[in-house]
């Protein structure tokens, strides 16, 4: 459902603009894609409605789908075990998984060009700091790493249900183009799932996403109006 949220919101997006702008498609697109941190909010915000009404359909509470410290463990432990996979992620993107994905986008093709997300991006730095820090680490980490895995594990064996968490996680980022859903989904996804499991908790995972997206912040904001 979060994709097809992104969907409908850039479409009704794409025609409010193109009405104001006359149809101009370049227009359209350069108007649309500057929003793209407003559209990402509104997304953060819809998918917070999202999963809440899952835990109130279901009859779970936050703690059951995983907002718990692990028995046995500590909150620091937990923080420690995310912040070091997140660090590892925030700085392995910009240096090898960014130019990796930009080059699979020239030499592969996508339909996004390559090297234009993180500028979109960061033209609106204030709605995408409270989509991608305030909001995504928690919104994303309940629905997917909590109440997701834990219903597809349940059906399935943890390695499927790890990998189809991945999947679903990767087509959230479908505006990012082919080759950022599949960056997205296999290694992002893929450490904050086997971390989820391992720790028995979505706490060390939420730690590790919002390191990963502070530091993709500290990125766009410092560093990329150098590059």
């Amino acid at each position: 459902m979060p994709p097809v949220f992104f969907l409908t919101i850039i479409v009704v997006a794409s025609v409010w603009v193109g009405e104001q702008q006359g149809g101009a498609a370049e227009a359209i697109a350069g108007r649309v894609s500057a929003a793209a941190p407003v559209l990402l909010l509104i997304v953060q915000l819809a998918m917070l409605l999202l999963i809440a009404g899952l835990l109130r359909r279901d009859r779970l509470s936050w703690k059951a789908i995983g907002w718990a410290i692990p028995s046995g463990s500590s909150a620091w432990r937990e923080v420690v075990a995310g912040l070091i996979p997140g660090v590892t992620l925030g700085i392995l993107y910009p240096t090898i998984l960014a130019p990796w994905m930009e080059t699979a986008q020239r030499s592969l093709g996508d339909y996004v060009p390559a090297g234009e997300l993180l500028t979109s991006l960061g033209g609106s730095l204030l709605p995408f700091f409270f989509a991608n820090i305030v909001l995504a680490p928690f919104v994303e980490e309940s629905l997917y790493r909590g109440y997701a895995l834990g219903a597809l594990a349940s059906r399935f064996k943890t390695p499927a249900a790890i990998l189809l968490t991945c999947v679903f996680f990767g087509m959230l980022h479908w505006s990012g183009g082919f080759w950022y859903m599949v960056l997205t989904g296999v290694v992002a996804g893929g450490v904050l799932g086997g971390l989820a499991v391992w720790r028995k908790s979505v706490v060390a995972p939420f730690v590790a996403h919002l390191a990963l997206n502070v530091l993709e912040f500290l990125y766009i904001l410092v560093w990329l109006p150098t590059a």
